[in-house]
């Protein structure tokens, strides 16, 4: 989720659902360390509980980051050993790292010695390239739970790190999602989360069913965010109702319009917005007006509301 889930997506989560727990997309440690602090790590109050995830492999890189992000006050930090970028691949941390359980291990130490309070968790795959994963990951949650994780989120594929893209890595290797139960009943002390391939809160309630303490939504929750968040909370956590689309939209103005006072552009917080209303008749045009329009300069909360006219519909089916 590199480069869609910044603080302005993040906000507009967080209206839909207020119990979901939300992450950021992976910061690296370098970048913490010799980059734009107030870019990567500022975030509003609203958006809590938020989740720092973290790519990193030297454990010193990963301690220093964490204590500088303390001041965030991030709820938790998150050591990303799953994404199969190439980007992550060229600086040894992601997926690459599912073959060294023991440095993992010595990142998340250093990362515990500086969170404070705040949990550290991992997120991985069930193996990569030529590893049998019914052997791999049972061994890498052995390694990480020796060293004090309690929180594992499991992406149910392999990562082929030779061969296939990362947007393939995404759609081609096979989905395990046994095996990541299996993981439950052979680890029933760990908090284990599973990711890869949930489009639905149907799919996420089967697998909860199952014994799994979480599910992780990635894209489908950015693309259709009304279809995914909104009805979780009531459906996932048992709490109240989150707002339907519109009345999210509404409590966005304020938002929006604080942000172009700032100086900042149209386009910034509504490319996250376009899914908002999929499904729903007039959603292409709501998503056209923004697309084409959003970038150009001076564009405001008008072009919201000239696209939000493709998708009313007669108040007694509003939500």
């Amino acid at each position: 989720m590199m480069d869609w889930t910044d603080r302005h997506c993040r906000y507009l989560h967080r209206l839909l659902s207020r119990q979901a727990l939300l992450y950021t997309e992976m910061v690296t440690a370098p970048a913490i360390l010799h980059g734009d602090r107030s870019k990567l790590l500022d975030h509003d109050a609203a958006e809590h509980p938020v989740a720092l995830q973290l790519g990193g492999s030297d454990p010193d890189e990963l301690l220093r980051a964490v204590q500088i992000a303390r001041d965030w006050g991030y709820d938790e930090y998150n050591l990303n050993v799953g994404c199969p970028s190439d980007r992550v691949q060229s600086g040894c941390f992601g997926a690459v790292l599912m073959e060294r359980p023991a440095l993992v291990a010595d990142c998340v130490r250093a990362m515990q010695e500086a969170a404070g309070e705040a949990e550290v968790t991992v997120k991985c795959r069930i193996g990569v390239d030529d590893q049998r994963p019914e052997e791999a990951l049972p061994t890498f949650l052995d390694t990480v739970r020796a060293a004090g994780v309690r929180r594992v989120i499991i992406h149910a594929r392999k990562a082929w790190l030779q061969g296939l893209s990362p947007k393939e890595n995404r759609d081609i290797p096979p989905l395990d999602y046994p095996l990541v139960i299996a993981m439950k009943r052979a680890f029933p002390d760990l908090h284990i989360s599973i990711n890869g391939g949930v489009a639905t809160l149907e799919s996420a309630e089967a697998l909860l069913a199952e014994g799994l303490d979480g599910v992780m939504i990635g894209r489908a929750a950015y693309h259709a965010p009304a279809s995914v968040l909104a009805e979780a909370d009531e459906r996932i956590f048992g709490a109240a109702p989150g707002p339907g689309a519109f009345a999210a939209l509404e409590a966005m103005r304020p938002y929006i319009a604080d942000h172009l006072a700032r100086g900042g552009r149209l386009h910034a917080v509504t490319r996250h917005m376009l899914g908002l209303f999929a499904g729903r008749p007039g959603a292409r045009s709501w998503r056209r007006i923004l697309s084409e329009g959003a970038h150009r300069p001076g564009a405001g909360l008008d072009l919201i509301d000239r696209a939000l006219t493709e998708v009313r519909v007669p108040p007694s089916t509003e939500d």
